[in-house]
């Protein structure tokens, strides 16, 4: 876990995303997903009389240990991520660290998937533009800290 997070903490991704905040990069879903297979397995028997007749235990192992066996995205800038990202691509193209340095962002339709899940995207980017990098990356643990916790307890423990 803590090498995780020591890998993509001071990352910001050319989009504008902390890498830290990332779910598939700070180790934060495969760790609850090994807590939450000892807690199944420790509970099992318990949880067994309380569930669905048709509910299947060993499925749901077989499928965390899945989950648990990916490997950890070590952020775009490293080589992680979606190999055909369209914003990545036309970065390096522009030869550029992030997009927030790009005069077409405004128009930019590259961000039209990412902004479905991240409507204020380019506002960060702008953000980022103006801004020490280490000082946005403090802000949005700030933030992440009320809007995922699981996450921010990671990145603390890994801190420490």
């Amino acid at each position: 876990m803590t090498e995780a997070f020591e890998n993509v903490k001071d990352q910001i991704g050319f989009c504008g995303i902390w890498c830290g905040s990332c779910l598939g990069g700070n180790d934060a879903i495969l760790e609850l997903t090994r807590k939450y297979e000892q807690f199944i397995k420790q509970s099992q028997s318990a949880l067994e009389k309380w569930a669905p007749k048709e509910f299947n235990f060993n499925e749901l192992i077989k499928n965390l240990t899945q989950i648990q066996a990916m490997p950890l995205c070590p952020g775009c800038k490293k080589g992680g991520g979606n190999p055909t990202c369209e914003i990545r691509i036309c970065a390096l193209k522009k030869n550029m660290t992030n997009c927030s340095q790009c005069d077409e962002l405004a128009e930019c339709k590259n961000f039209e998937s990412l902004q479905r899940n991240h409507p204020k995207i380019k506002e960060e980017l702008r953000e980022i533009r103006n801004t020490d990098q280490k000082k946005v990356i403090e802000k949005r643990m700030s933030e992440l800290k009320t809007k995922w916790p699981h996450c921010v307890l990671l990145c603390e423990t890994a801190r420490k």
